[in-house]
């Protein structure tokens, strides 16, 4: 199959698009910061159905990609959790342990590699920055503004390179 015939993708991001991260935010709150309370509570996370919704439509016509922040050894809860909720299946890039650069910069890495071979019909994501530079860079986006915005988690992000 040529790339010209291969389905587009639609880029789902996870924390507050697709998963609820609410229940956690209390990890992020303290100083330090509990990094691996917070992860360590993902799989507890409840579906947001506004996001899943989105993603099982998406799937009809395009093939699902999963773009997060979280930290590579967080993969098979990741996994286990997308199953669990009956998402689409397709790749998850995730962040590498220990990269610690702003969000926006790795997720649009990943997009621009993504674009080089197939059509990139939407990205889906929760944080704005990630959005704004996206769309700069000739991306749709989709902004997910289905759950309460976190200050904690948008520090985290963008100052700590964390999710």
């Amino acid at each position: 199959m040529t790339h010209s015939q291969r389905p587009p993708l639609a880029v789902f991001d996870l924390d507050n698009t697709l998963a609820d991260t609410a229940h956690r935010q209390r990890f992020l709150e303290s100083r330090p910061r509990d990094w691996d309370a917070f992860f360590a509570a993902a799989p507890q996370d409840p579906p947001i159905p506004e996001g899943v919704a989105l993603a099982r439509k998406s799937a009809e016509e395009c093939e699902v990609v999963y773009l997060t922040g979280r930290p590579e050894r967080c993969r098979a809860d990741t996994l286990a959790w997308l199953a669990a909720h009956g998402l689409p299946e397709g790749d998850v890039h995730m962040r590498r342990d220990h990269d610690r650069r702003p969000a926006r910069r790795t997720k649009l890495e990943v997009l621009r590699r993504l674009a080089r071979g197939r059509e990139v019909r939407m990205l889906v994501d929760d944080d704005e920055l990630v959005c704004v530079d996206a769309e700069r860079a000739g991306f749709t986006v989709v902004r997910a503004r289905w759950t309460a915005p976190s200050a904690e988690l948008r520090t985290a992000q963008e100052g700590e390179g964390r999710t």
